[in-house]
């Protein structure tokens, strides 16, 4: 079955408008996200912590700036961005007990959905927003006009709402003009965490660490090793993204 994939044209205009949204978590994600949804004219705050590295970082991108538990009683969208291994906490102690009736929690990971970390209030939707790419590239690539290919996912809509919600949040962060696709909360996190640890943070490591390894201790300079290993990896990676396997296969003597 042929799965689709959404652009900003399938979008219902203005599916977020008007609707304020707190980023809580000012990392890698959040200033990515933060910014380019108020380039794209929305209502944003960072609910960071005055003084933190978090504020300062906000304050020099022109993001306005609460103390966290703040700016999400006026959200309509709550977007948490922090770690996942903090999230249970900054919900129990930030979210719950100050959002308002009927306002959405957003993941761009659903680790603490699936593993039940949070499990939110009853009156909330419950939606999820997930570049794949890191917070770096999801803002030079909205800058440029061309975006993040990015997954949504709706595991709990009480308002009706909670479909424009995701959608709209990806379109002003740029998901819908490099691709949106519908996937699980599961599906997400499952496959996710299996591409870093198996593929990516895990499998190509090792895979680089061992060959560059064999080679310098079969005697040859490490500098070469380091360009054969690493380096061209890198352009074999690109060829990769730009046309699939097909294209690497043209190109490759």
């Amino acid at each position: 079955m042929a799965i689709t994939i959404y652009t900003n044209e399938d979008i219902k205009p203005g599916a977020i408008a008007g609707q304020r949204i707190a980023i809580i978590g000012y990392g890698s994600q959040g200033r990515a996200h933060a910014q380019n949804l108020r380039d794209s004219g929305h209502d944003v705050v960072a609910g960071v912590r005055h003084g933190g590295t978090g504020w300062k970082h906000a304050t020099e991108d022109g993001i306005p700036t609460a103390e966290p538990a703040e700016a999400v009683k006026g959200a309509d969208i709550i977007a948490i961005l922090t770690p996942d291994m903090i999230q249970g906490e900054v919900y129990r102690d930030v979210i719950e007990p100050n959002a308002k009736q009927g306002s959405a929690l957003l993941f761009a990971h659903g680790f603490s959905i699936i593993y039940e970390r949070i499990k939110p209030r009853e009156d909330m939707d419950v939606i999820l927003v997930a570049p794949k790419g890191p917070g770096d590239l999801v803002r030079r690539e909205f800058q440029r006009g061309r975006g993040v290919p990015s997954l949504f996912a709706i595991e709990k809509d009480v308002t009706g709402k909670a479909r424009d919600r995701a959608m709209g949040y990806a379109k002003g962060n740029g998901g819908a003009t490099g691709g949106l696709l519908e996937t699980t909360f599961r599906e997400e996190t499952e496959t996710d965490l299996f591409g870093e640890q198996a593929v990516l943070c895990g499998g190509a490591k090792e895979l680089v660490m061992q060959g560059f390894n064999t080679l310098v201790e079969a005697g040859y300079q490490p500098e070469i090793a380091y360009f054969e290993c690493l380096h061209e990896l890198k352009l074999i990676v690109d060829l990769f993204y730009e046309g699939g396997i097909s294209k690497m296969h043209h190109f490759i003597s």
